[in-house]
């Protein structure tokens, strides 16, 4: 540790001097300026000196122990008059440094002459957005890849199935597009009237509204996300929120009449629905790089199946005592056919329920709580807590289709995943944070945008920088010097 003190006093000034400032987002490790600056427009010609080093970038952090995972996304910049040195130990590192470049000539000008040696706080630092209420399409993701880029988050959670539209090309499936993927309301409320949700009709419908990514969009898209160091990963809803499924395939529905009073579930008790997951799960896999599938779980009523007579059968043949139970039978199955093929589920908090698969990562979307029971058991989360990452809640009453609670960029900020209550020891089970944007009242791509910036850039600054750089009234100066600039590239951002 002595050595690192010395290290940082020698490269960075005296350990109690106040951080100089700066306008990155998300806010750097350590940040020092050098003597002279540097014209914007001559960054794209600087001679830039590149080694890729693990001995180099650690003698760089002075003694520090870092993780394998942040090691492999740490850098050391130097911006002169005359050049760009940057050190780290991994391509990853590399690139986050260039973005850090690319960031300082976007927001400066001129740059001032700078030393920065940066590395991340969780591994997890995610945007989720859901494409079944309201379809955005490919150009519309492959914009905010590039911002997420450029603020250093690394994982994009896909949601694109749901109960108005099945989003994505399956080959063994053809209806789950063919039925689903076009309604007749553009508007998710004018479609879900009653809370039974209503009709879909066939492409070219006159009026018809909604869309589908085909195999060759998906394989665009992860291109694109993998030249920026994200992982996109795919969200295939079970057992709840299958009302476009159980459109398509009604056999997947409960041995009820009508499929049952809850028309979102699929029927666990029948052996055909894990055989159409499976199939489904394989085709992702197929089209999905990513370690993790995440298999939703969440907001199952489980009504049908205290009626069903499959449900019933199948309880009693594997000796479950509850409903709940026998959704923990259907995830802890689920997890085992994810393992055979080298993948990991995630879920939302509700899979702790009934007792929750062994492996399984949980999302805590509720509240914090049943994220810090699943740390307690030994079980990976990721923190996306309503009352802090929600973004569909509104930034102002006065804003366009206000809804949910109030939300504004502060109360985004003031969140910090690390809860006094988990130990030292159990901290590696926290991944890291989440924004999640839920389309039930977003249709228009420049209302996504505007829910999503500025409020993305501080769930950006909460996943990457160190707990002790975090600054509200510095932070919301520098959302301010970015926004401008995300409005000149032409990102619609919530006006503070």
């Amino acid at each position: 540790m002595k050595g690192f003190v010395i290290a940082l006093v020698l490269a960075f000034g005296p350990m109690n001097a106040q951080p100089q400032q700066t306008n990155l987002i998300p806010a750097p490790v350590a940040y020092s300026v050098r003597p002279g600056n540097v014209s914007p427009s001559r960054t794209a010609v600087l001679d830039e000196r590149i080694r890729i080093s693990r001995r180099t970038l650690l003698r760089r952090l002075g003694g520090r122990q870092l993780t394998d995972w942040q090691l492999k996304s740490a850098y050391w910049l130097e911006l002169g008059k005359k050049g760009v040195k940057i050190e780290a130990a991994d391509e990853e590192g590399v690139f986050y440094a260039r973005q850090t470049l690319k960031m300082l000539a976007a927001l400066d000008s001129p740059l001032t002459c700078c030393t920065i040696l940066d590395w991340p706080r969780f591994r997890y630092r995610g945007v989720m957005l859901d494409e079944s209420r309201h379809f955005q399409g490919k150009d519309f993701v492959m914009k905010q890849l590039e911002m997420m880029a450029l603020l250093k988050m690394n994982r994009f959670h896909f949601h694109l199935v749901d109960n108005p539209g099945w989003r994505v090309q399956i080959d063994a499936y053809p209806l789950l597009t063919a039925l689903t993927a076009w309604r007749p309301e553009a508007f998710f409320w004018d479609w879900e009237k009653n809370e039974i949700g209503g009709p879909f009709v066939d492409e070219g419908t006159p009026g018809a509204y909604g869309g589908f990514y085909t195999k060759q969009d998906i394989a665009d898209i992860l291109a694109f996300a993998a030249e920026r160091h994200i992982e996109v990963i795919p969200e295939i809803e079970m057992p709840g929120h299958n009302y476009e499924t159980r459109a398509a395939y009604p056999e997947l529905a409960c041995s009820l009449p009508g499929g049952g009073k809850d028309p979102w579930e699929l029927c666990p008790g029948k052996e055909s629905t894990f055989e159409f997951l499976e199939k489904v799960l394989l085709e992702i896999f197929g089209m999905f790089p990513s370690q993790y599938i995440h298999i939703g779980g969440d907001e199952a009523r489980k009504n049908n199946w205290k009626l069903c007579p499959d449900c019933q059968a199948r309880m009693k043949a594997e000796g479950l005592k509850s409903v709940e139970e026998l959704q923990s039978y259907m995830i802890r199955r689920m997890e085992r056919f994810a393992h055979a093929h080298g993948k990991r589920i995630i879920g939302w908090d509700e899979i702790l329920q009934g007792g929750l698969a062994p492996d399984a990562t949980v999302m805590s979307w509720h509240g914090i709580e049943a994220g810090l029971k699943a740390v307690r058991e030994g079980h990976d989360v990721i923190f996306t807590p309503t009352h802090y990452c929600y973004l569909d809640y509104h930034q102002d009453s006065a804003q366009f289709r206000p809804v949910g609670r109030y939300l504004p960029l502060e109360k985004v900020y003031s969140f910090d995943p690390m809860a006094a209550s988990i130990t030292e020891a159990d901290a590696h089970h926290v991944l890291g944070v989440q924004g999640c944007l839920w389309t039930e009242h977003v249709q228009e791509a420049w209302h996504a945008e505007m829910m999503l910036y500025p409020r993305v850039f501080a769930i950006a600054e909460t996943g990457w920088s160190q707990a002790e750089r975090k600054d509200w009234p510095d932070f919301e100066r520098r959302a301010s010097v970015l926004s401008a600039v995300a409005r000149r590239w032409g990102y619609t951002v919530f006006r503070l």
